[in-house]
């Protein structure tokens, strides 16, 4: 959700009973701290951090949030015990995003509180393995004890039940945010979102690190490299900088990098974050009087 969720979406969600998070990855500290203090203005609910543990600065990221006394974190992209043994000393509760039943079994062995189980399904950056969360979720519920948060495909209420049917403990939820008002994302990135069929993403990028992109020119320069089997150095190449900055950013769609889920072909619409949460507990809580359950 870089580029999308700042103070305005994640305090959106929060207030409306979800727990809404700031993406760091794309801001500076000094803008982190900016916007985790609007969004302490503007919501008096909890509210978390997600912090990419590869991205440069992350020593000066994490100083912010402890002094700025953010109650949870959400980490990602690299080994949890780097930061979370600090964290919790400070009284912040910690979630890792893991890839892997072996990397769950890491984060929990490192005192994560919680772990994000994320399937191939989702968007942005994404593991190797190709493991969809139909299968996912249930494998990473036998290796961990600790809560169990489902991510990768999921923008519905069903969608939602479907995964704690697995053995998941509740749901992470991030293309379907991108398209509501208060996501910082570019309208015509979003007007691309809703115009997105099935199998108008893919997974690409692999000798870097995986990403699920929303089919472009960009991705099919990306695809004939990888075809004729260029090596990291050249793909760092046609990567460039900024690239994410200016595709979903700045709302270059034929050159930028469209960072997006495969439930993008379910998104029809964009409204109001409030709207996104209410529309996902209803379909849930119907799914479940469907079900014979809850009456």
């Amino acid at each position: 959700m870089i580029w999308a969720s700042g103070w305005k979406l994640a305090s959106a969600v929060s207030n409306a009973g979800a727990l809404g998070l700031i993406g760091s990855g794309s801001m500076y500290p000094a803008v982190l701290r900016e916007h985790i203090q609007q969004c302490k203005t503007a919501t008096n609910k909890p509210f978390g951090v997600n912090v990419p543990l590869m991205y440069p600065d992350v020593e000066e990221l994490m100083k912010i949030i402890v002094e700025e006394n953010v109650p949870i974190v959400f980490t990602s992209a690299g080994n949890p015990k780097l930061w979370t043994a600090h964290l919790k000393d400070n009284g912040i509760k910690v979630v890792h995003v893991v890839s892997s039943s072996r990397f769950a079994k890491k984060a929990e062995e490192a005192g994560c509180d919680d772990v994000v189980a994320e399937g191939f399904e989702a968007g942005g950056h994404n593991g190797r393995e190709e493991t969809t969360s139909m299968v996912w979720i249930p494998a990473v519920r036998e290796a961990v004890t600790i809560p169990l948060i489902a991510a990768g495909g999921i923008a519905t209420g069903r969608q939602m039940l479907a995964a704690m049917v697995l053995g998941a403990d509740g749901v992470q939820v991030g293309s379907r945010f991108l398209c509501t008002p208060e996501a910082s994302s570019n309208m015509a990135f979003k007007e691309a979102v809703i115009r997105a069929g099935e199998g108008d993403t893919m997974l690409s990028i692999k000798k870097l690190m995986p990403v699920r992109l929303l089919k472009n020119h960009f991705f099919e320069e990306v695809s004939a490299a990888e075809i004729r089997g260029a090596d990291e150095t050249e793909m760092q190449q046609l990567l460039g900088r900024g690239r994410a900055k200016k595709g979903m950013f700045e709302g270059e769609l034929a050159e930028g990098e469209l960072e997006i889920g495969q439930v993008s072909a379910l998104i029809k619409e964009i409204k109001p974050a409030a709207d996104v949460v209410k529309e996902i507990y209803n379909d849930y809580k119907n799914a479940l009087l469907e079900l014979g359950v809850g009456r």
